[in-house]
């Protein structure tokens, strides 16, 4: 695949905004950390529409696949897990090999103290070093002003929304498309 030679939208300095979170690749042992935190968003929330937890083998399956595009982050705080993020194939068909899907999790004591946006701003920088990556993509549950906010600052645009597709806890969920293209 040749590679994609065009200018990034701009990763917002994140380097004074909560000095104490360190961002690394996660290893196996960060696993039940961050299966704990996607789990409690399974029970909990429509961040995903998984409805049944599916603990560190999910994860891990995630952590194995090295493709081009794939990346797992997690975010540190002193020797705790707080978040974590990760890019994956946005379809398994070849056509859409330049495209990948992020996302990103943060813990409940976690959440509004900047995490999202130290994984964000590390993982984007990794997906716009790889000339095999042209765009990535985000999906949000509805509503979701923080993440979307946080999409926004990273260069994302809202691309769509698609009604009453998801059914989690007791209601219908919109769920909104979010693209980061490169200028041109």
């Amino acid at each position: 695949m040749t590679g994609f030679a065009a200018h990034r939208p701009s990763i917002p300095d994140v380097s004074t905004d909560a000095p104490a979170i360190d961002i690394r690749d996660a290893t196996q042992t960060d696993l039940p950390a961050m299966a704990a935190i996607y789990d409690e968003q399974v029970r909990t929330s429509v961040a995903t529409f998984d409805t049944e937890p599916r603990g560190a083998a999910y994860l891990g399956s995630k952590l194995a696949d090295r493709a081009p595009g794939r990346h797992l982050l997690v975010a540190v705080d002193g020797d705790r897990v707080v978040g974590y993020a990760g890019s994956g194939p946005f379809r398994e068909r070849p056509a859409y090999a330049g495209t990948t899907e992020v996302s990103v999790y943060v813990a409940d004591g976690a959440r509004g103290r900047g995490v999202a946006r130290h994984l964000y701003a590390a993982l984007l920088a990794r997906l716009d070093a790889e000339s095999s990556v042209h765009t990535q993509l985000a999906v949000i549950a509805l509503p979701n002003t923080a993440s979307e906010r946080l999409h926004e600052a990273f260069g994302f645009e809202r691309v769509g929304v698609l009604r009453e597709v998801g059914h989690k806890l007791g209601r219908w969920v919109d769920t909104a498309w979010w693209q980061r293209l490169p200028h041109e």
